[in-house]
């Protein structure tokens, strides 16, 4: 029984609409499930920030302090901070004691290896004139970030039976991952290759012209010691 040739090409066109159908919807399925798509991490500029109490008649940064504001200066010069800047209360009962403080705090952070064309000093404004609202130093920096946990917009148990991830479920993954990266932009892509030792290169190749193992040598067994307690002898 032969097949007529229009019959072959309607199902072959069938076929091929299903199928662009199904990985539509695969793809559809995906995004709603894949919690790397519902909790993306974004490589984004944010502050950072350095918050330091003081009371009102304080004129003399501490060691403590000191120390502080160093190790913040020597991780935004690490960061590539352009500049890092020493925000002082106006209008509160600490405005008076941080710009006493601000040459002290300057000469901290150039301690910490901040170049002094790169630390400016300006303020931000507090309401109430009694609060004693801390000296803020600051600068900006890549940092990951997932967004906020905690967001529940469908019924847990609605979805028995569906097979499907809790909207929330991945997001603490995400947020936790983000937080511990050391260089966001390792998650942009992978770091450049490092040069090559040369002077282990020239062993290994010394040794391969002499017809000598380059590989190191390793014994089975050695450093490995079973232990005899519990044994009965």
């Amino acid at each position: 029984m032969r097949i007529p040739m229009k019959a072959l090409i309607l199902s072959a066109g069938v076929a091929a609409v299903l199928g662009g159908c199904q990985s539509q919807q695969t793809a559809a399925s995906l995004a709603t499930t894949d919690y790397r798509l519902r909790h993306p991490i974004l490589i984004t500029e944010q502050p950072e920030t350095l918050d330091l109490p003081v009371a009102p008649g304080t004129r003399q940064l501490s060691r403590d302090y000191t120390s502080r504001i160093a190790a913040f200066g020597s991780q935004a010069r690490a960061s590539g901070a352009g500049s890092v800047e020493i925000l002082v209360p106006s209008g509160a009962a600490t405005e008076s004691a941080g710009h006493a403080l601000a040459p002290q705090i300057r000469s901290a952070l150039a301690k910490g290896g901040v170049p002094a064309r790169s630390i400016s000093t300006s303020s931000y404004p507090v309401g109430d004139p009694s609060a004693a609202a801390p000296i803020r130093i600051g600068y900006s920096r890549v940092k990951a970030s997932a967004g906020t946990c905690g967001h529940w917009p469908d019924n847990l148990g609605g979805g028995i039976g569906a097979n499907v991830d809790n909207y929330n479920f991945g997001c603490a993954t995400q947020s936790n991952l983000a937080a511990m990266v050391a260089n966001p932009a390792d998650l942009l892509g992978p770091r450049p290759q490092g040069a090559a030792d040369q002077n282990r290169r020239a062993v290994v190749f010394a040794k391969y012209r002499n017809g000598e193992r380059t590989a190191s040598e390793y014994k089975e067994g050695v450093g490995a010691q079973i232990s005899n307690v519990g044994g009965g002898n």
